[in-house]
């Protein structure tokens, strides 16, 4: 056997180890106790990958790799700072919108490919004769495919880290706009498949424009309590075109990984729609995140409560059930809700978490917060575990939660978030809420149950509040509690 085959039969092998580690790798993800194990077996896993396609290109002899090795260096190098340094110093409030950004760059990355492979075979067939290209026709057809959806999980995602950064409104919509997007959509479709018989660099160019310009669309209307459904298919969507390009440039490392992180964004986007009570086809097809017309006015009032009564239930009390939202990630109040969840627990309460499949900004979002907190896993549970128990539980600390834990989901068909599943915090037989001000979700309609008869207002900031209520705690042992 000669160096050079010798040198393919261990690219080949790279491959398939770089694509055990990237199953594995995922397959840990789905669970708190092994998903820092995960990211790191799959980061091995892309950094073999990386390192034998060099291999790879060289074995080939492929011009590109050859000519521009010095330029792939310096741009992994570079990627590789920028991402390690805003990595470190990117905030917990502000991981959905990075998590966003770098789908993105994902889908982006798949579309440049398919634009790379579509022109060159344009630029071959012109420099030849016509209709002789580089590629087959099932290869233009699947780059064609992955670029249309790298394009649209590019500039899609773009849209949904500008919401959530907070530099464009929630939603926007103008009359018509279905059959607008239905027309892009179609446009890009049609000179997709023009593509197939007639390889040509103008319709290219014209392709990609409207593929991108459809990914901005597509999102534009879609509400901002949406997003973490939104992420979800946009991190589907990028898996799918990796794995298209990658047989078009026939790695098979490239497939491998689109493959999985394409089936598991997928099954996490039926999860993440199940939780929201939105189909696949409505997610994909219908006026995503419009909801319907606006909710019944609420009667009563909001009651508040201070520091020193809130503690009061909390040391009565034998059971809680605390429910974080996106407002204790603002607050960055993790740590200080584990604080006094220590102190309960120390006092022989029964203390858990509750976590709504959509709570926060982007899947998982809570487990991660709660994580970085030390909250051990055995005291989180998910929605569908933790809703019986709401009926036996003395106190229900909701921290930053609104749209999740809103009654009217259940009770009112004009809201638009009737249907969705909800924490069932309301059976509780007290409520403390903890929140800085009156204003509504980010759904912007009023939560119920603020105005529920057994629920209780505690106006602060997360942090601010939490201790207020360990000093309370405290100071009610002092006076001659235990």
């Amino acid at each position: 056997m000669d160096k050079s085959a010798l040198l393919q039969h261990a690219v080949h092998a790279s491959y398939f180890v770089a694509a055990v580690l990237f199953i594995l790798g995922i397959k840990r993800m789905s669970s708190p106790v092994t998903a820092r194990s995960g990211i790191q077996w799959a980061g091995i896993g892309m950094v073999v990958a990386t390192i034998a396609t060099f291999f790879h290109g060289s074995i080939l002899n492929h011009p590109d790799v050859i000519a521009n090795v010095v330029l792939m260096v310096l741009a992994i190098g570079i990627s590789t700072l920028f991402a390690w340094v805003s990595g470190k110093k990117v905030a917990m409030t502000d991981m959905p919108q990075m998590v966003a950004l770098y789908n993105g760059m994902g889908g982006g990355s798949a579309a440049a490919i398919g634009a790379s492979a579509l022109i060159g075979a344009a630029t071959v067939g012109s420099a030849t004769a016509p209709g002789h290209h580089a590629l087959g026709t099932t290869q233009i057809a699947l780059a064609v495919i992955g670029a249309l959806i790298g394009s649209i999980s590019f500039t899609g995602s773009l849209i949904a880290f500008a919401k959530l950064q907070g530099w464009m409104d929630k939603t926007f919509r103008f009359g018509g706009q279905q059959v607008v997007n239905g027309l892009f959509f179609l446009s890009a479709v049609g000179l997709g498949g023009a593509l197939l018989f007639h390889l040509d660099t103008t319709i290219v160019i014209a392709f990609f424009a409207v593929s991108l310009l459809f990914g901005v669309l597509m999102t534009l209307p879609i509400g901002g309590a949406d997003m973490p459904v939104v992420i979800s298919l946009y991190n589907a969507f990028t898996g799918l075109a990796v794995a298209f390009e990658g047989y078009v440039q026939g790695n098979v490392a490239l497939i491998i990984a689109g493959t999985v992180v394409g089936a598991a964004g997928t099954l996490l986007t039926r999860l993440m729609a199940k939780a929201m009570n939105r189909s696949i086809s409505n997610v994909l097809f219908s006026n995503f995140g419009s909801g319907g017309g606006g909710s019944t006015e609420i009667a009563g009032s909001q009651k508040p409560i201070e520091a020193a009564d809130a503690a009061s239930l909390l040391y009565m009390a034998e059971k809680v059930i605390i429910v974080p939202g996106y407002g204790m990630a603002v607050a960055q109040a993790q740590h200080k809700i584990w604080e006094l969840s220590q102190q309960l627990i120390k006092r022989d309460k029964e203390v858990k978490f509750a976590i709504h499949p959509v709570a926060g900004r982007m899947p998982g979002h809570m487990n991660v917060l709660l994580a970085e907190a030390g909250v051990p896993y055995d005291l989180i549970a998910d929605m569908d575990d933790i809703n019986p128990e709401f009926a036996t539980c003395d106190v229900a600390i909701v921290i930053g939660a609104n749209d999740v834990v809103n009654p009217v989901a259940r009770t009112d068909k004009s809201s638009p978030i009737y249907g969705m599943p909800i924490l069932d915090v309301i059976n509780a037989r007290q409520v403390i809420v903890i929140k800085r001000g009156k204003g509504a979700g980010f759904a912007g309609i009023e939560n119920a149950l603020f105005y529920a008869d057994n629920c209780r207002m505690l106006y602060a900031d997360g942090q601010e509040a939490a201790n207020r209520l360990i000093a309370e705690l405290k100071g009610i042992d002092s006076a001659g509690g235990h």
